[in-house]
């Protein structure tokens, strides 16, 4: 008797390590679940038998054999911290199937898993010899399942952090080629080859936002379709991604064309634009991980565009100084480069320029040795335009000047001349008068300027008398002219209307009133000083503001 129970204890000490060493060479799960089952089962001459695994706390069947395929699919729903004994759905189960035994699989106090087996071919009970023999073959089996797991768990990871490695290679080159591009049509093609190559997407569009609204730049919808679809919605303000489930319960319009996901391009916080995808050719969802390599791309993409609009702009920006300095150089070199000397008047003037460069122009010109031309003037408009129109007024002027015409035919022909070189609707104030300096005399025409001021004893004449302003249309009605016999001490200045409409930090404007209510102070001074007296008025009253128009003074002073 004891050597057959010797006999007995060999046998099984030799299958167990044999067992051991089969369910140990390998790290296949399914390998070692069907080795563990078929070895229980042949252990006790079992007829049927499973393996479920634990999987976030529920048991889940991964393993069977001789259950129907009916019952495998109701296999409960079991909690994998409770004890068998008290899991009623499990007893009802293996009632249900005939299965007689069950056991867990356990690794250092943790549960893999179960085994239940069904009846013996002999018909005969699971004895208590039996019971242990069964949980130390699966406590031989736990550590390789539990390996097996891990090894398991542990190539997933792998492939999610060679399919990250890869796509991050992927962003890097897209990078390098989205910043070789120059146009928005090429950045929008190779951000949709890109997903089209890596998602297999038949239907796409890729629109941006800009101030007039919304821009497709490529798309297999529908433009008439698409741009319906979207303005019902307010997409400019999403911060997130749209996937099926969303798209399916909140943007019916977007359903209608089969989107199934919506990624916002982003910059610095603010959606910039979307890139609308289909179904993909082999009806896979996008994954979480999809969508983060989508955004990405998305993200260089906007950059790319963006930094082609800056880079845009910057040109534009420099274009626009250099236009503005060659406006400069134009403007500066139409103005007198001296002030002439004349025996009973003293004459200063002043040109500040602004920022922009305006249209602002002034003259003196000898006319003979008793008489010269004053003339000031302010072109609409700025830059090189208005310097252009204020070149042709001079070049006009000083052919007129020497023709010895009368003042009002002098100015109606240069109106009629204006009027044949201007359009879009550009024109040109104007004052000018000729001066005597023997018997110190002055007759101005007036075609729409601020009046100049004339100051006799504290008071103030406005030089009005006239015609419309230059340029408008050729002239109908005459111009008319003022004769004024000048005294001693009389003091008239001449101003553009970037004097009276300077403006200080409340937006403010100087006014004609503050001009005419601080020139009679300044009259007891010579020309110069009454100059800058005015200008230290203005600058007093603006406080530093930057001012967007250029101011120019003339002031002659009788002596």
């Amino acid at each position: 008797m004891i050597d057959s129970e010797n006999i007995r204890v060999k046998r099984n000490l030799t299958a167990l390590v044999e067992f051991s060493r089969i369910i140990n060479s390998s790290l296949d799960l399914e390998f070692i679940l069907n080795n563990v089952l078929l070895t229980c089962m042949g252990k006790f001459l079992a007829t049927k038998g499973l393996i479920a695994l634990n999987s976030g706390g529920k048991f889940i069947l991964k393993s069977s054999k001789g259950i129907s395929d009916d019952m495998l699919k109701k296999f409960p729903q079991l909690s994998a911290v409770n004890r068998l004994e008290d899991n009623i759905e499990l007893e009802n189960y293996m009632r249900e199937n005939k299965l007689i035994a069950a056991e867990k699989i356990s690794s250092s106090d943790e549960c893999l898993g179960i085994v239940c087996l069904g009846e013996k071919l002999n018909k005969s009970e699971f004895t208590e010899d039996d019971s242990e023999f069964l949980r130390t073959i699966l406590n031989i089996s736990a550590s390789a399942i539990q390996n097996s797991i891990v090894i398991n768990e542990l190539k997933v990871v792998n492939r999610i952090l060679d399919s990250k490695v890869q796509r991050l290679n992927s962003l890097f080159e897209l990078s390098k080629e989205f910043g070789l591009f120059s146009e928005s049509t090429r950045i929008a093609k190779l951000l949709v080859y890109s997903v089209i190559g890596q998602f297999l997407v038949s239907k796409f569009a890729v629109i941006t936002f800009n101030q007039s609204g919304i821009t497709i730049m490529e798309s297999k919808y529908s433009e008439d379709e698409l741009i319906s679809s979207l303005k019902d919605y307010d997409f400019a303000g999403l911060d997130y991604s749209i996937v099926k489930q969303d798209i399916e319960k909140n943007y019916p319009g977007l359903l209608q064309l089969s989107i199934e996901l919506v990624v916002p391009m982003q910059l610095q916080g603010k959606t910039k634009g979307l890139i609308l995808l289909g179904k993909r050719i082999n009806k896979q969802d996008y994954s979480e991980s999809d969508v983060e390599f989508i955004y990405s791309i998305g993200s260089l993409a906007i950059i790319s565009l963006e930094n082609m609009r800056l880079f845009k702009e910057a040109l534009a920006k420099q274009k626009m100084e250099e236009e503005l300095e060659l406006a400069r150089g134009i403007q500066k070199n139409l103005l007198p480069s001296r002030i002439p000397q004349f025996s009973n008047f003293d004459i200063a003037v002043s040109n500040v320029s602004s920022q922009q460069v305006g249209g602002d122009y002034y003259d003196l010109i000898s006319l003979d040795e008793n008489n010269f031309c004053v003339a000031i003037a302010d072109v609409s408009g700025k830059g090189v335009p208005a310097a252009l129109l204020m070149a042709n007024l001079q070049a006009f002027l000083k052919t007129i000047c020497k023709q010895g015409m009368h003042l009002e035919e002098a100015t109606a022909l240069i109106n009629d001349l204006i009027s044949e070189n201007t359009s879009d609707g550009k024109f040109i104030t104007f004052f000018w008068a000729v001066l005597n300096n023997y018997d110190r005399t002055l007759q101005y025409v007036n075609a729409g300027h601020n009046p100049p001021l004339l100051l006799r004893d504290g008071k103030i004449k406005k030089l009005e008398k006239g015609g419309i302003i230059l340029g408008v249309m050729k002239t109908l009605s005459p111009y008319e002219s003022e004769i004024v016999r000048l005294r001693k001490d009389d003091v008239i200045i001449l101003f553009t209307d970037g004097i009276t409409e300077a403006k200080n930090k409340a937006d403010e404007e100087f006014s004609d009133e503050k001009l005419e209510e601080a020139v009679p102070g300044f009259t007891g001074n010579n020309a110069e000083q009454i100059l800058k007296s005015i200008r230290e008025e203005v600058q007093s009253f603006v406080n530093g503001a930057v001012q967007s128009d250029d101011m120019t003074l003339v002031v002659l002073k009788v002596k």
